[in-house]
């Protein structure tokens, strides 16, 4: 009978140069790692994009994007979008109007429901130094009952994001979705499929500096819950004291708690994303930005898609972006929202005006 250590890694494999594959209920998970240079005064990189510019051996992408980085406008129906940044800035915009720059480790979570077009560009802000970026984009799917709901989406500044620091210091965790010694994330939308806690849903980023040790708790959901880790940075790690190669996916029972270290020789930390979540278990049917329960749902799509655009495209351009002199900032609506500290300051502009 294997130990209780043992059975808590089902399987680890290579990761590979695309995106990850994921359990249920998530669909679709890419890490976005991209070293860009210095802007000019539009924002735009030094070389122009080929529309499909996804070589994992560069050291910057241009994805679908001519001048800018990026994935210009683009429809989505069925599922939602998790975008969760470490650095670098993002433009969203979509066919509901609404608008926003975000990055630097914050999350915008979008529900596509019954059909969104947006457009997500990465402007080179800076002209003076290189615009480095970091995020994961996850989508995680709807249930049938929600697939058809109103779209929406939800931002969460990094000052508010909830974070957990092991007591030595040496593991951080952001939690981005689901809870951690207590530390409960920021509400999702409200036809999420992690808006019911009985779904358990976590989202991840942990980080284990050389020397340390963290124990991840078993998922409230035991075993019924689907668990997966990715390793993403650093070349040292141990999964209850099993060594575990660098670009890796690791499988695991979710009813088991699981030890991660790394050790103190180790030249830098070890960073790795948790997917966690009860699956839906509906069926599955997808075509490119459409995921549906059948096939006839996926045909309707299309057709809605070509007769009504999803609202059409209320943007000067497919590709685009703010301003250089934005800051970080969210419109969705009328209402237009800031970080915490910008914020504060354009009401106290209000009072003393």
């Amino acid at each position: 009978m294997a130990s209780k250590a043992k059975s808590a890694i089902r399987q680890i494999r290579s990761l590979g140069s695309g995106p990850f594959s994921t359990p249920e209920p998530f669909l679709f998970c890419v890490y976005h790692k991209d070293a860009y240079p210095e802007g000019d005064e539009k924002m735009q990189a030094p070389r122009m994009g080929n529309g499909q510019d996804f070589n994992p051996n560069a050291k910057w992408r241009m994805y679908h994007g001519s001048r800018i980085p990026g994935f210009p406008q683009h429809p989505h129906r069925g599922f939602e979008t998790i975008t969760a940044t470490i650095e670098g800035i993002i433009d969203h915009t979509d066919s509901l109007k609404n608008g926003g720059r975000y990055g630097q480790g914050d999350l915008q979570w979008m529900t596509a429901g019954k059909g969104i077009v947006h457009g997500e560009m990465f402007p080179l802000v800076n002209m003076d130094k290189p615009n480095p970026t970091r995020f994961f984009q996850i989508w995680i799917n709807l249930p049938k009952k929600n697939k058809m709901v109103q779209p929406d989406y939800i931002m969460h500044w990094a000052e508010d994001v909830k974070k957990v620091t092991s007591k030595d210091q040496k593991t951080k965790i952001t939690v981005w979705a689901g809870e951690l010694e207590g530390q409960k994330a920021l509400e999702p939308p409200k036809n999420s499929w992690a808006a019911y806690p009985e779904n358990d849903v976590a989202v991840w980023h942990i980080e284990v500096l050389p020397g340390g040790t963290y124990t991840v708790p078993k998922a409230k959901g035991g075993n019924t819950v689907n668990r997966s880790f990715y390793f993403i940075e650093g070349k040292n790690l141990e999964m209850n004291k099993e060594k575990v190669e660098p670009k890796s996916l690791i499988d695991v029972n979710a009813g088991v708690d699981l030890q991660l270290s790394v050790p103190p020789s180790a030249s830098r930390s070890s960073e790795l994303l948790m997917l966690q979540g009860k699956p839906i278990g509906e069926p599955v049917v997808q075509h490119g930005p459409f995921v549906m329960n059948t096939q006839q749902e996926i045909m309707q799509a299309f057709i809605d898609y070509q007769r009504t655009r999803f609202g059409g495209w209320p943007w000067p351009e497919d590709d685009y972006v703010f301003p250089r002199e934005k800051g970080r900032f969210s419109k969705k609506g009328k209402k237009v929202e800031y970080p915490p500290k910008a914020q504060a300051e354009k009401k106290e502009e209000k009072v003393t005006a």
